[in-house]
């Protein structure tokens, strides 16, 4: 989730050590060396463990709370780091800053492991820069008992019936998602008057609120308090699911949207050859379904459904049916329209 708020507040730069210390850079590659940035808890320690078993490479890893933080690390120079984990809104800015290199898939076997969904995304086509991991949704999350029934689109978010029992997610691209595409818009639009509309729209809804929500709207819905909700496919999310039979999450008909955490090497990476081994690992089937198993997440490895417990493999919280996921948008860099947003929003929540 923290992908959608710091592509719109920049947040304080930290990086908590995880295993062991970053050494930072300039040395030669020995190909006993590997050093990570990540995003906290995507890696699970068990897979860092038995990399380092197999191989005898030693793993260092760093995490980061936002993209700007894991940049501007990358940009300063010498930052020691073989391999770094942009979110897909990132990816695009790191090829532009020249701070990436591209990716040789020849050194990267079980690379045609890779969901068909995300072999040839529009943040990198071809996956020239990046190789995809963990990824996750925006949607509706709603109880049945309370709506009468399935739901299957936006405009659920919107419908007077419910009034008083609709939740929004309290966040600005999340909430611009659902009122964009609700209106047939695309969440990569850069168009002013896009925005403007769908500003009204947010504006519309507002009387029909039972309020903004980030922290615990799963559990409302799961209680009948509330109908419908603006959700994150999430750990909560799947979660509330499995408590209440009642609760489904579905990705609208024509939209919703997919973020995703991958890999990239920066241009100076030292231990090149350990980076592709370690790439290469997470591409075998049964490593990547570690992380499903352990963690609830979903992975970008299509030949790892096998090896993932079928109570997470068919959580649609955590992998929604593939044919919901045909229409839905990767979110992008949105720093072109961010102002008409951020304007938007202030106008929004004093409404």
């Amino acid at each position: 989730m923290k992908r959608f708020t710091t592509t719109a507040v920049a947040l304080t730069a930290t990086a908590a050590l995880l295993l062991t210390g970053c050494s930072g850079g300039g040395e030669a590659s020995d190909g006993k060396t590997l050093n990570l940035h990540t995003w906290a808890g995507e890696i699970p320690d068990s897979v860092v463990a038995d990399f380092q078993k197999e191989t005898g490479i030693k793993v260092t890893l760093d995490t980061f709370d936002s993209n700007e933080t894991m940049i501007s690390k990358v940009a300063a120079g010498n930052s020691g780091y073989d391999l770094v984990m942009p979110s897909q809104s990132a990816v695009a800015q790191m090829v532009g800053q020249d701070l990436i290199q591209e990716l040789d898939h020849s050194k990267m076997e079980g690379i045609e492991n890779i969901s068909e969904k995300f072999a040839d995304p529009a943040y990198d086509p071809g996956l020239k820069y990046s190789m995809p991991w963990i990824w996750g949704t925006t949607g509706i999350l709603y109880n049945r008992d309370c709506t009468g029934g399935d739901i299957t689109s936006w405009d659920a978010l919107w419908d007077p019936k419910y009034k008083g029992k609709i939740y929004m997610l309290d966040n600005m691209i999340g909430a611009y998602v659902a009122a964009l595409q609700v209106q047939g818009l695309s969440i990569t639009t850069t168009s002013e008057a896009d925005i403007t509309k769908a500003t009204d729209k947010l504006l519309e809804q507002k009387p029909l609120l039972a309020g903004y929500n980030t922290t615990n709207y799963y559990d409302l819905v799961s209680a009948g308090d509330a109908c419908v909700a603006l959700a994150w496919g999430s750990r909560n999310t799947a979660e509330a699911i499995k408590a209440n039979p009642a609760v489904n999450y579905i990705i609208p008909q024509g939209g919703g949207t997919i973020w995703v955490d991958g890999f990239a090497m920066p241009k100076d990476a030292k231990n090149t050859d350990a980076a592709y081994k370690f790439l290469s690992y997470l591409l075998k089937p049964e490593v990547a379904a570690v992380a499903a198993n352990k963690d609830m997440s979903a992975v970008a490895n299509g030949a790892a459904t096998e090896f993932i417990e079928p109570e997470i493999a068919e959580n649609p919280a955590i992998f929604p049916p593939q044919d919901t996921l045909k229409d839905a948008e990767f979110i992008l860099d949105p720093t072109p329209i961010l102002k008409y947003m951020q304007a938007g929003w202030t106008k929004v929540r004093a409404s």
